[in-house]
């Protein structure tokens, strides 16, 4: 499956997808979350309060390697990631190809105490509003499915919802366009989704050229403390890691040895 095929295949579902959901919940019964329903929080404050955060994946399959981990049981491991020490819970909810939902966003931030990040392919401001309403404290923006006005706007509406964007890109061109946008956060990815092959060097290379301020956030691959140690290294706040834990019998032990820096 080449990038261009593996996106549009996506892209195509999701916004068949979108058009359903627009109909069967309107756009302005989405604009006021329920009231009292979820405790928002603060996306970037894991950040400044630690020297390097993990973000957990709740992810139970791919579109490269299929099911993960089929019979998940959604809200327990979210638990067992926070009592491993993530900072942040990333929430897969594209149906198709990673077999989410919006209703496993809303479980996960009703039952734990961490920032909550839907993470999906998000290209109308629709989204925007359907993220906060179902408890998303932050939402993924992937550079290169969206023109720079595009997420310039996408990113303010996020931020006037009271959210956080992490802008995902994975070369410099996508990094200008992430920085031109307004982005505050920036995951560097470092998967080629040309042919899915992972190289860290993507995040070691692109993090120089982040100005201070903005938080970088590494992501895919990342399953070592030697990999997580070199990230920090070079001034990475944090990581996304999703498939060595969805995969593993002890998530909580590998959170662990991820955040243990020590030399």
């Amino acid at each position: 499956m080449n990038q261009i095929h593996f996106l549009d295949e996506i892209l195509g579902s999701v916004r068949s997808d979108l058009n359903i959901r627009k109909k069967q919940k309107p756009l302005d019964t989405l604009m006021v979350p329920p009231e009292g329903e979820f405790a928002y929080l603060d996306f970037t404050s894991p950040f400044r309060e630690s020297d390097f955060v993990l973000i957990a994946e709740i992810k139970r399959a791919s579109p490269s390697k299929g099911w993960l981990n089929k019979e998940m049981d959604i809200v327990g491991m979210a638990q067992r990631y926070v009592a491993g020490g993530a900072g942040v819970i990333s929430v897969l909810t594209e149906p198709e190809f990673f077999h989410g939902s919006l209703d496993d966003l809303a479980a996960v931030k009703q039952n734990i105490s961490l920032p909550v990040l839907r993470k999906d392919f998000i290209i109308d401001p629709y989204q925007v509003y359907e993220s906060r309403f179902f408890g998303a404290d932050a939402l993924l923006l992937i550079a290169s499915i969206l023109g720079e006005n595009e997420l310039k706007e996408l990113i303010e509406l996020t931020h006037a919802l009271g959210m956080s964007a992490l802008v995902e890109t994975h070369n410099e061109k996508e990094l200008g366009k992430a920085l031109n946008a307004g982005a505050l956060v920036v995951g560097i990815n470092n998967r080629n989704l040309a042919d899915f092959t992972v190289d860290l060097k993507t995040t070691l290379e692109l993090s120089r050229y982040v100005p201070a301020g903005v938080i970088v956030i590494s992501e895919s691959g990342i399953s070592s403390r030697e990999q997580s140690a070199s990230l920090y290294a070079c001034g990475v706040k944090g990581i996304l890691v999703g498939e060595a834990l969805v995969t593993s019998e002890k998530p909580e032990e590998i959170i662990r040895c991820l955040l243990d820096l020590a030399s």
